[in-house]
């Protein structure tokens, strides 16, 4: 068994920050990059314009690699592993992984991130990035005075929408249903504004475009078989995510969506003493890099101060 003084789950940028402030306090924390996706959803994002410190924008993997360079300059050790169960029943919290190693940690740090849900539409993951987007607020202004089409029916779909709206020429929400699982008020908010046209009983068949970027999408209408295809310039794929916490079983307290509950807006601690979360898989709302990043900070510092304590 390898015992650490902390061990961090996840290379994004909650993880890496995270192994910067603890590896600047001494703890020579030791980080589970990952086996599926090192670095986390951002290695998939090729120009990154909101994150401070980078006027010209910079590629997510390129932002990656210099986090996770700074962490081991003061001695983050990076292992490509990533957990499959944990007893934190006791003080010190085991983990074992899917190549075999198990460790004993003084505190831990999870911050394994969230997966976006896909359509699974034909030209989905071939345009990813290049017109195919799950955040809005990532990628929207790349579309600035564009038509664009968002997909879902929920709350999500719907901030998605609203916020394309006031940047792009129009927005085409196209959902499955007749009905909305997105609550009342957003509803009217997006039915009240002029940018926003509605496609229902309608599910997107298959994305489309020339020279490597979406110029159009074909709708499946459901409800009479007819298809048609419509002009945009990206998609926007709004149903949901899927936090990565699976293999916590119930060591943790999770939501009903299984985002890692924390113990107060002001702390990144969960309900198990030594145990800290930090990401997108305690947040389900903002999904953000710089957010992500602060919220690793937090984490970081609160583990060291767990540990002098």
């Amino acid at each position: 068994m390898k015992e650490v003084d902390v061990l961090i789950l996840g290379s994004g940028p909650a993880g890496n920050t995270a192994a910067i402030y603890c590896s600047r306090a001494g703890l020579k924390p030791v980080v589970l990059a990952g086996l599926k996706m090192p670095g986390g959803s951002l290695t998939n994002t090729t120009d990154i314009e909101n994150f401070p410190g980078f006027p010209e924008g910079i590629d997510g993997s390129e932002l990656i690699d210099r986090q996770q360079e700074q962490a081991k300059k003061f001695g983050a050790v990076y292992e490509f592993d990533e957990v499959e169960s944990v007893d934190f029943s006791g003080s010190k919290k085991i983990l074992k992984t899917q190549m075999k190693e198990e460790y004993s940690a003084s505190a831990v740090v999870i911050a394994t991130g969230s997966l976006y849900k896909l359509l699974g539409a034909k030209g989905e993951t071939e345009f990813a990035g290049r017109g195919v987007s799950y955040c809005a607020t990532c990628d929207g202004f790349f579309f600035k005075g564009r038509e664009v089409v968002v997909v879902g029916g929920g709350d999500t779909a719907f901030e998605e929408a609203l916020y394309l709206a006031n940047i792009c020429s129009s927005v085409k929400l196209v959902h499955r249903r007749e009905e909305f699982r997105a609550s009342k008020i957003m509803v009217e908010r997006a039915k009240k504004h002029n940018n926003i046209e509605f496609i229902l009983n309608t599910v997107v068949e298959e994305i489309l475009g020339e020279d490597e970027l979406v110029n159009r999408v074909r709708l499946l209408d459901i409800k009479t078989g007819a298809t048609r295809e419509m002009q945009t310039a990206a998609v926007f794929v709004a149903i949901g995510s899927l936090p990565q916490t699976g293999f916590l079983g119930t060591a943790l307290e999770k939501d009903d969506q299984g985002y890692i509950k924390l113990n107060n807006l002001n702390s990144q601690a969960t309900n198990i003493p030594g145990a800290f979360a930090a990401g997108d898989c305690t947040d389900p709302t903002f999904r953000q890099a710089i957010i992500a990043a602060g919220a690793g900070a937090r984490a970081g510092i609160e583990a060291e101060r767990y540990l002098l304590d």
